[in-house]
């Protein structure tokens, strides 16, 4: 093999990891908004306004609905994540050093993906907004989250979704009706389930933990959304080029993306602020 290329199965190989890394681990939140691929710099969300049902005479017209047609624009961002590899490191051969390279690769993209999708949802107005950050998750900024989403009419369809800072979802653990047999039954006791599964369906929303939830000083937003309502933009899917630098005598193992997010409506978003706290 020529000293300045790797292996052609090597570059496959590694580009594939980082493709499934990024996939299993290295997104938390794509799953739950509306992804589409795009060609171009810019994507375009379109918005339906609601239709109206009417009556007609026999043999006579019907009237269109005419819904209110729009859309969001959202301009895609391109972001890198790469590592020099020394010719002389065993990472080229060794599959354990080849398989962290490109987990870690795969991971930065993914919390560049969460990074995102947090910023469009902190870009809501202050009107969808409960709780003053002064005090720990209740049942009742629950209650008040839920109930903006029932009255715009958000669709109840098992797409609801709430990410919530690690203390935060300690708190929902002491909310009996979140954790409590008497109420949940005993299918999906979160205080049996251990470490191993730290989302959980409860009053039609999947609640997940997550901790790249932005902080403002002692308060931390949390959100609670529908996911046709938060649009995520893909131009490139995350890929992996590997180069020669004879200077360095080292190959650049470079992976990049170029995606962006937005919400589409904010009537689909709610904001859920909660102080900041290390203990509960």
């Amino acid at each position: 093999m020529p000293r300045n290329t790797i292996d052609t199965a090597f570059t496959r190989q590694f580009e594939s990891e980082v493709h499934l890394a990024y996939q299993r681990m290295g997104s938390k939140l794509r799953p739950m908004v509306r992804s589409k691929s795009v060609t171009g710099s810019t994507a375009q969300f379109p918005i339906m306004g609601r239709g109206k049902a009417t009556r007609k005479a026999r043999n006579g017209e019907i009237i269109p609905m005419n819904p209110d047609h729009g859309f969001r624009e959202v301009t895609l961002q391109d972001w890198y994540a790469g590592s020099w590899v020394d010719k002389l490191d065993e990472a080229k051969t060794n599959i354990a050093e080849r398989d962290l390279l490109s987990r870690l690769g795969a991971y930065a993209l993914g919390r560049k993906t969460d990074e995102m999708i947090t910023d469009a949802l902190q870009t809501v107005p202050s009107t969808q907004t409960v709780g003053t950050g002064t005090t720990a998750l209740t049942k009742q900024l629950v209650q008040a989250a839920i109930l903006k989403f029932n009255k715009a009419d958000v669709p109840d369809d098992g797409r609801r979704f709430a990410v919530i800072a690690p203390e935060v979802y300690e708190d929902l653990m002491n909310i009996p009706e979140f954790a409590d047999a008497d109420y949940i039954g005993d299918g999906n006791l979160p205080w049996l389930q251990g470490g191993a599964s730290q989302t959980k369906p409860w009053r039609g929303i999947w609640w997940t933990m997550f901790t790249g939830l932005p902080v403002d000083g002692t308060v931390t937003h949390n959100f609670l959304w529908h996911a046709d309502v938060v649009g995520h933009a893909i131009g490139s899917e995350v890929q992996s080029d590997i180069t020669w630098h004879g200077d360095r005598a080292a190959h650049f193992v470079n992976n990049m993306m170029s995606q962006a997010a937005l919400v589409i409506d904010d009537q689909g978003v709610v904001r859920i602020d909660t102080l900041t706290r290390e203990s509960v």
